[in-house]
């Protein structure tokens, strides 16, 4: 059995989402937000399974979730990126300020 207690998951994951959840509304390319989303998406991941070990009852689910979790996350990036290879075709820029709807 591990001997990593389960505050030290949750204390991993709250540190990950806080990093990733920074970035994600204080940088300007659309990359390095795609990739702070996805550490959160991580950070999520290690409670489902922590839960999952440490639960009252333990048992797969919370790795099962953590499945659907990982295959919404490579469905999200292989979305974002092909949006993002658009908008860098016609506006020349993955600057999140200079991608406006409005403008031409």
């Amino acid at each position: 059995m591990s001997t990593i207690p389960l505050s030290a998951y949750l204390v991993l994951a709250l540190v990950l989402f806080c990093i990733g959840l920074y970035g994600a509304l204080t940088k300007k390319n659309i990359v390095i937000v795609l990739l702070c989303i996805e550490v959160m998406l991580n950070a999520v991941n290690i409670n489902l399974v922590a839960f999952s070990k440490f639960g009252l009852t333990p048992s797969i689910t919370g790795q099962v979730f953590s499945l659907f979790t990982i295959s919404v996350a490579a469905a999200e990036v292989a979305v974002g990126l092909a949006i993002l290879i658009s908008l860098y075709r016609n506006k020349k820029s993955v600057n999140i300020h200079d991608i406006d709807s409005m403008k031409n």
